[in-house]
């Protein structure tokens, strides 16, 4: 009796390793290790918005891919997104160490040169105001050109009725009538036609 249970045993073992047409089973399918594909996706953000912050951690799942893949001895794929990661993680990071550092060095003396000229056209704005005002003043108090106005002349034919100040720290000399008011800072001048 026990003899016919070790035979029954070994017979439905048998049964279960081999199906009954003598094909040997599937291998199971190896898995796509979850480190190779964190790294691809974290260094494609590298390369579209946040650069630095997710090159680095997809060089690191890359290179930890890589490492488990071979170790795994065939039960783990994945290679070539661990590769991909790290190539996109690696431009990722020089995109952020070389390229931005060279656009910044160029725009900084743009945005620098763009608010220098934006100051001296405010002061030029300003310089037209007194010149106006100056005008105005020696054409309602009959001046003539050689008569010079003071600042409190020209207080109530200025906007708000204050007389403007230089945004650069300059001090305005009004002049006379028929001359053109100036700034102290260099470059800040009515052009003369």
């Amino acid at each position: 009796m026990v003899r016919l249970l070790k035979n029954q045993n070994l017979n439905n073992i048998m049964n279960e390793t081999v199906p009954p047409s003598g094909i040997p089973p599937i291998p199971p399918q190896p898995k796509t290790s979850a480190l190779a594909v964190w790294s691809l996706v974290l260094g494609i953000l590298s390369l579209m918005c946040f650069t630095i912050f997710a090159g680095i951690p997809g060089v690191i799942c890359g290179h930890k891919a890589l490492s488990k893949i071979k170790k795994s001895d065939g039960s783990l794929s994945g290679k070539g997104l661990a590769i991909a990661g790290l190539i996109t993680g690696y431009l990722g990071i020089a995109w952020a160490v070389f390229i931005i550092p060279l656009m910044l060095a160029i725009a900084i003396p743009n945005f620098v040169k763009a608010r220098n000229v934006a100051i001296e056209n405010a002061c030029i704005n300003n310089l037209r105001q007194i010149e106006a005002a100056k005008s105005e003043w020696a054409l309602e108090k009959n001046k003539t050109g050689g008569d010079v106005p003071t600042a409190q002349d020209l207080t109530p034919y200025l906007t708000n009725g204050k007389f403007p100040v230089c945004i650069a720290g300059g001090s305005y000399i009004i002049g006379a009538v028929s001359n053109l008011p100036t700034c102290s800072i260099p470059g800040h001048q009515l052009p003369t036609n």
